[in-house]
């Protein structure tokens, strides 16, 4: 059977304060924005695009449904790779990115190193052998 979904076009994360969280992707990734209007801005990550979505406005994208608040802990991990997690994370710290674990040889092969943003959402950076 071939699978049907063929990748993650994007993720949309829903933010508190759109600029801090804008100013921090842009500090911490140096991503492209590749669209922004008052209520999301969305960043390339290669092939893969990561919106942010103000609170206020996630009823709209998934009602019935509702958002979990922050408090809820932690329920998604994007990961993105890294040619060196060691060095990369030497610069997260530079920029006051605190990790949360890492970095360290996980046993099903990467070195990986973790690290909130401002609404809680976990990232994992992660170098292949």
């Amino acid at each position: 059977m071939t699978a049907w979904a063929r990748g993650i076009a994007a993720s949309t994360v829903f933010v508190e304060d759109l600029a801090a969280s804008k100013k921090f992707y842009l500090d911490v990734f140096d991503a492209p924005i590749l669209f922004e209007d008052e209520q999301s801005v969305a960043f390339g990550f290669g092939g893969t695009i990561v919106n942010l979505l103000r609170t206020t406005h996630v009823p709209e994208l998934i009602e019935p449904a509702t958002a979990a608040p922050r408090e809820a802990g932690v329920r998604l991990v994007l990961t993105v790779e890294v040619d060196d997690v060691d060095a990369k994370c030497a610069e997260l710290a530079a920029a006051g990115v605190e990790l949360v674990n890492g970095p360290m040889d996980r046993r099903w092969g990467p070195r990986t190193a973790s690290f909130r943003d401002l609404d809680g959402y976990m990232w994992e950076i992660a170098q292949g052998q």
